[in-house]
């Protein structure tokens, strides 16, 4: 009778492997990766805001980085849950579009003065300013747009990394 002899420490190799990755090296890597998928976002979101030519961008831009006063940054790892966002109030009137005037309101006064660069700057205390006739101001839709922007790269990013963590593994 012959007999076979067959060489399986490959295969216990692999399967340590695949064990380490299991007990929460696999679970830390995605952790690391959605961490920088949020600091993508932010760049790619300051970048829209940029390029949609939103007026006085200062505050606006500052609040979209991490740690920043005005930003939401929530990095939950028991979930892998990532919130990225912005207290700066109005953020969303930019970027969703607003009225100038409250419901009903078809002028209003706002006090400031007018810079040499044609901003208008306010200014409670001012005596001059500008009066506001009712009408829609579309918005820049900065948000959605990164959005777009992120969904499309997020497949090459995703599979990179898997890429990365398969070949720290099993190479």
């Amino acid at each position: 009778m012959a007999t076979v002899d067959v060489d399986v420490s490959e295969f216990r190799e692999f399967f340590s492997r695949i064990g380490q990755a299991a007990s929460g090296d696999f679970r830390h890597e995605m952790e690391l990766f959605l961490e920088g998928l949020g600091n993508e976002f932010l760049r790619v979101l300051q970048d829209e805001i940029i390029r949609r030519k939103v007026m006085d961008t200062r505050q606006l831009l500052a609040s979209f980085e991490k740690g920043a006063q005005g930003n939401i940054w929530e990095l939950t790892e028991g979930d892998l849950t990532l919130e990225v966002g912005t207290n700066v109030e109005y953020a969303s009137y930019v970027n969703d579009g607003h009225w100038t005037n409250p419901k009903g309101v078809k002028y209003r006064f706002v006090p400031g003065y007018w810079q040499g660069d044609g901003r208008f700057v306010y200014d409670p205390s001012a005596k001059g300013g500008m009066v506001l006739k009712q009408h829609w101001v579309e918005g820049k839709h900065y948000w959605e747009s990164a959005l777009r922007i992120l969904d499309k790269m997020l497949p090459d990013l995703l599979d990179a990394k898997l890429q990365d963590w398969m070949d720290s593994y099993f190479e």
